[in-house]
């Protein structure tokens, strides 16, 4: 019994204590290293398109890029691109730089009441250019009114209306103006074809050509009325064409009578009549009938 107890402890005594390790060893630790390497390169890849992107966008305290943000609000330079709408409550320009308002489609500016109902709305598009509103009006740079159009009338404020198209102004119904003149050298020519064209004033009416002709033309009867006044024909030679001849009394004439006399009918019409010693009117008022 003691040999055994002896023995055991001399075993004991001779094997040496067991050791554990603590840590990661292997191909654990390398896997460890790896990832640790690449989130460090991962790091400075971000931190390097971070900076790249600060310089490229060019953020500064004031600002982003051509945005810059002032104690007036918001400053762009450059050409900017909304993709969303934009609500601003005014748009300038820098000082001495026009302002661009450009798109592929059109350009619109709606104007809205307090109920959100569209009151006026200007439309650029590639038709054209359509406004809708209750009222227009352009003035000068002094404020004076050069036109205005509503649904009653339409002012034309300028000094003159000039038309350059070669088919004149068509107007449908009456026109009220004090004056109709044309352009130097050029001629008036006020005219109707399908219709009768009327010229009324409250006191007269003045035709004048300083330096050419004055033509009336016409398909069936031009009247001059006078209710109150007189016609009077003042001119040097006054000819009256194509008027009816009537027929004169043998005795009266000659055949060689080249004078003639003009009669006037009951009912205002004009004819001639071959001049003798005395009228000859009155043997010639078949024409009258």
């Amino acid at each position: 019994m003691l040999e055994q107890c002896t023995h055991r402890n001399n075993v004991q005594s001779s094997e040496k204590p067991h050791v554990y390790k603590v840590g990661i060893y292997g191909w654990r630790k390398r896997c460890l290293y790896f990832f640790v390497l690449l989130l460090m390169i991962l790091i400075l890849v971000n931190l390097a398109l971070t900076i790249w992107i600060v310089k490229v966008m060019n953020f500064t305290i004031d600002g982003m890029g051509n945005l810059r943000i002032t104690e007036k609000g918001l400053k762009l330079e450059g050409d900017s691109e909304f993709l969303q709408p934009l609500y601003a409550k005014e748009i300038q320009s820098r000082p001495g730089s026009p302002l661009f308002l450009q798109s592929s489609k059109n350009v619109s500016v709606n104007i809205l009441n307090g109920k959100n109902q569209l009151v006026t709305q200007l439309i650029a598009g590639s038709s054209g250019v359509r406004a809708q509103g209750k009222m227009l009006e352009v003035k000068s740079s002094t404020g004076k009114l050069l036109f205005s159009a509503d649904d009653q009338e339409v002012v034309v404020g300028a000094e003159r209306l000039r038309v350059t198209g070669a088919e004149g102004a068509v107007f449908t119904n009456s026109v009220e103006t004090p004056h109709v003149r044309a352009e130097p050298f050029k001629e008036l020519r006020l005219e109707s074809p399908t219709r009768s064209l009327y010229m009324e004033a409250p006191k007269g009416i003045q035709i004048l050509a300083e330096a050419g002709d004055i033509q009336a033309t016409c398909r069936s009867d031009l009247r001059l009325e006078s209710k109150d006044g007189e016609i009077t024909l003042d001119a040097r030679r006054i000819r009256l064409l194509r008027l009816p001849e009537g027929k004169a009394s043998p005795s009266g004439t000659t055949t060689r009578q080249t004078v003639y006399e003009v009669c006037v009918c009951p009912n205002g019409k004009l004819f001639l009549s071959q001049a003798g010693t005395g009228s000859t009117c009155q043997i010639s008022n078949n024409v009258c009938l």
